[in-house]
């Protein structure tokens, strides 16, 4: 029998490798009290009248950790292809100096998580400000990989704690952005409304020999209703007030940007993701953005590896309906249901409307809480409780003849 565990990071909690590994102990556990226990059950009949003692069961596990863009990118990469994690120095959302990371495969891609450098996760909730965030340590991050000699660069832009169209991001790249006295902008979203010219005759020359893509499942479009301010600045600190500054802002850098650039990039699905990066890394970088669960898929043979197992495992921190759209179990479920495998979710919490992944594909749905407890307590034990559940569900397995 084959397995296949692919769960993405259980945010705040366990990365998607420290998840793969939870689960595979909970199968090993399952599985030796399987093998201890045989001897004293031959008189049990499974399946149309199979003793147990001729039941087999070698397992086969194969970990593939899964991202879908966001933090843990990175990571899960380097683990299933190989490669190494080059560190760096950048500044943070608030222009502060700090250590960061990026990874580079063997054959040279290099793998940018922007949370490594702009990311939410790297201020306090009362440093929260969209107004003055900028995504300058990411831009950071892409020039460091153009010295390495990276030549196509996959960057994955979950978990911003940004909101400046991706300004920050050029500016570190030798984009100049002047406002009526010539003067370059400062960081941050409250500034674009000072933008009058863009000049990019210093933008580094090494960006037009290299491929970029940008990994994202985000399909927001750059301003208004559904835009990068209205929808995720709120989470990053916005005010209704706030919201409606950067709004504006981000219109403003999307006319000057076509005015001066001739590119107009608004309205395109996923301008809109990380406050506007994803708009910029296309303006500046003529990047693709594709959904970030589909490039590690590719990059990880996840297909082929599927279509030789007998069982899927997948998960992430919680399961809800917005996982359709696009999150890890959704991909997992898709590529699984295509080569008619089963899968089973094992994810932190299961919220509203999870339900709706049975129809994706998703054969069963757990959750690793087995008993009322607040979130933080459930978090610390994470690794625990998910090689608790999966030791259970495996049981269930192995002992109803569902792996003959």
């Amino acid at each position: 029998m084959k397995i296949i565990i692919a769960p993405d990071s259980f945010k705040g909690s366990l990365t998607a490798l420290q998840a793969a590994e939870a689960i595979e102990r909970g199968v090993k556990r399952a599985l030796k009290d399987k093998k201890e226990t045989q001897n004293f059950t031959e008189n049990m009949i499974y399946n149309g009248g199979l003793p147990d003692s001729d039941f087999k069961c070698d397992v086969e596990i194969i970990k593939i950790p899964m991202a879908d863009g966001g933090e843990g990118t990175v990571e899960a990469l380097i683990t299933t292809l190989g490669g190494k994690t080059v560190t760096t120095r950048t500044l943070d959302p608030l222009g502060r100096e700090i250590d960061s990371f990026f990874g580079i495969l063997p054959d040279g891609t290099a793998i940018i998580e922007m949370a490594a450098a702009s990311g939410l996760n790297l201020i306090k909730p009362g440093e929260r400000n969209p107004l003055k965030t900028t995504t300058y340590g990411t831009g950071q991050l892409i020039k460091t990989a153009l010295d390495k000699g990276c030549r196509k660069i996959i960057i994955g832009i979950g978990g911003s704690a940004t909101n400046d169209g991706g300004v920050g991001m050029a500016q570190a790249l030798g984009v100049r952005f002047l406002d009526k006295q010539g003067k370059e902008i400062g960081f941050g979203g409250g500034e674009l409304a000072r933008i009058e010219h863009i000049d990019i005759s210093d933008l580094d020359s090494r960006v037009k020999a290299a491929q970029f893509i940008v990994a994202s499942d985000v399909k927001n479009v750059l301003y208004g209703p559904d835009g990068a301010s209205a929808v995720y600045g709120p989470q990053k600190g916005a005010t209704p007030e706030m919201v409606d500054i950067l709004d504006k802002n981000l219109k403003h850098l999307a006319d000057v940007i076509k005015m001066e650039l001739g590119k107009d990039i608004s309205q395109i699905p996923g301008s809109g993701a990380a406050g506007g990066l994803g708009a910029a890394l296309m303006a500046f970088l003529d990047a693709d953005m594709k959904p970030g669960i589909d490039i590690i898929m590719d990059l990880s043979d996840f297909p082929e590896k599927v279509k030789g197992a007998d069982l899927v495992i997948t998960g992430e921190g919680s399961t809800d309906f917005q996982t359709m759209f696009g999150k890890v179990p959704f991909g997992v479920a898709h590529v699984a249901k295509k080569y008619g495998k089963p899968v089973i979710c094992i994810s932190g919490s299961l919220g509203k409307g999870y339900e709706k992944l049975y129809d994706a594909g998703i054969t069963a749905l757990f959750s690793i809480v087995n008993k009322p407890m607040a979130l933080e307590e459930a978090m610390e034990k994470g690794g625990e409780l998910l090689e608790q559940i999966s030791e259970n569900v495996f049981r269930i397995y192995f002992r109803t003849g569902m792996t003959k």
